[in-house]
This record gives structure tokens, sequence and C-alpha cells, in this order.
């Protein structure tokens, strides 16, 4: 399975901070936004990843992430010349994908779940269908909304509806098998233009290969896409860092438990950084493993 971030858009909700800077390299706390995607990708065991961006933005990423051998990984980047839907980026990745599954997620998306990494391993086993991922939420008019019976089957997928089937979003993290590029190029564009993921997992619901995963009580699920938002994304992970005395969204430490790389690397890794509070705290890590 690969892994395709999605990290384009203008990021207007954030005006004017994303004037000049993408917002998925705007700072969650101590890290760059698009370090959290990568996480979550990374704790699925994927390590062929696509980071899809706008002209403007490709050069920093490249110059932020570089080709990820530093992770043990490698990171291909693909141009998206204009934002025209999340469902655009399955279409846009087709070389890079060559029919195999992915597993999508916004590059502004954010998850704290002690039982996602396990959930995410357990789709590479997932012959056909797409998943979507489920968080329950106080205002769900937001979002789009999934309806599913009780034993977990979706019955309708709404974009920001008025009245809300359930307390239940879509998060923006997606998993998709080989069909899911050539059921992408069959979409029409909406009323605002776009090729809506909504209507592309309507198309996996409708042929009853769509499945829902709720996120576990407990876990956070944040889009950082409003100044509002971005703040309690950088609120959240500075508690529980320095309460617990760990990091989140650390792509080094996730490469390492993950086995992408060795103690070795990692203590390489620290020395380059070892200025910061970052740096010592994954030189401590090497240390203690």
């Amino acid at each position: 399975m690969k892994g395709i971030i999605l990290a384009g858009g203008t990021g207007s909700r954030l005006y004017p901070l994303t004037l000049a800077v993408n917002k998925q390299l705007l700072p969650v706390y101590d890290k760059p936004m698009i370090y959290y995607p990568i996480c979550t990708l990374f704790s699925a065991g994927i390590t062929e990843i696509l980071i899809i961006a706008g002209s403007r933005e490709l050069e920093l990423y490249q110059k932020l992430l570089g080709t990820g051998a530093q992770w043990g990984v490698h990171f291909s980047y693909a141009l998206q010349e204009r934002p025209d839907g999340i469902a655009q980026a399955l279409i846009i990745a087709e070389a890079f994908l060559h029919a195999e599954h992915c597993l999508l997620i916004l590059g502004d998306n954010l998850f704290f779940s002690a039982g996602l990494g396990a959930m995410l391993h357990s789709l590479k086993t997932k012959e056909q269908g797409a998943t979507i991922f489920a968080c329950r939420v106080t205002d769900a008019r937001r979002y789009g909304v999934v309806e599913f019976n009780a034993a977990g089957k979706v019955l309708s997928l709404e974009e920001k509806p008025l009245q809300p089937k359930s307390q239940y979003a879509v998060t923006g993290l997606y998993q998709y098998d080989e069909q899911a590029v050539e059921l992408a190029k069959s979409l029409k564009p909406s009323a605002r233009g776009e090729l809506e993921i909504t209507d592309l997992n309507n198309l996996y619901l409708k042929a009853g290969r769509l499945e829902v995963k709720q996120l576990e009580r407990g876990s956070a699920w944040m889009d950082a896409g409003t100044p509002e938002a971005l703040l309690d994304a950088s609120d959240y992970v500075r508690i529980v860092e320095s309460r617990q005395g760990i990091k989140i969204g650390s792509p080094e430490e996730t490469a390492f438990k993950q086995g992408f790389i060795s103690r070795e690397q990692l203590l390489l890794l620290a020395k380059k950084l070892s200025h910061s509070e970052y740096g010592r705290y994954l030189t401590e890590l090497a240390e203690d493993a």
C-alpha cells in the first residue's frame, strides 16, 4: 500500500497567514504541520509516499523533506496545477500508484489515536473496496457526515447537511483499492467546480464496497485549516508533550519505532538537531532504546 499526502490548496481560510506560505508548512507547536500526516502514514507501515502540492510549494517541501532516505522511506512529488478537489489527487497519483492500493490523507488533518496505527496496518490485507474513518464531533453540520447501522455498515454520506443523520464526521483519511483512479476519472465536477471525494465514496457505497471505521473513544482528530483550529492543534500537542514528556508527530521517532531506521541512524539525525529541545529528545530516545 502506498501513501498520498494532498498538501496543495490556497489556505484561504487562514489568510493572511498563508498569503506567502503554504498552510502545511505552518508550525503546529514545535513541528511543521506536514510532519503529522507523514507520521500517520508511517504508523501504517507505508514507506512510499507521494506529496502533491502547487508549484510554489514543491521546492519548499523538497527542501524540508528531501528524498525521505533520512527516515528510511521514499518521497515522490507531484504538481497540482489547480486545487480542483480531493479526488483529483488520485488522478494525479495514477503513475505513482501503478494500480496499487493507497492511503490518502489531507495535509492539514492531524490524528492522535493510540489504536490508529494497528487499524491502518490491518487494511494491508484488504483485497477490495474503500475505507473511510469517522470521528464523533459536536457540530456535524460543518463536515461530511456518515450514517451507519449498528453493524457498522454505511447507509449514507452527506456533505455538510443542515440536519445531520449522525454526529460522525468523515475525516480526511481514506483508503482505496486499485479501482479508485478510474472511478475518480469518471466523476463530474460539482457545483463548485471540484471533483468531490464524497462523490467517489458514494460510488463505492452504491457498489457495496465502502467500509467505515470509527476512531476509538478518546481519539483526537483536527482539521487545522482555520486560525482557531491551528491554535487548538498547537495547544493540544503542547499540553500532551509537556505533561507526558513525549513527542507527537515526530517522523524520526515514528520511523525508528516502525523499524525504518536503526538506533545509530536516529542518533545521527538527533545530532543534526542537537541545539534544539527536539534534538535532545531524539538523543534521549536513542540512548534509552
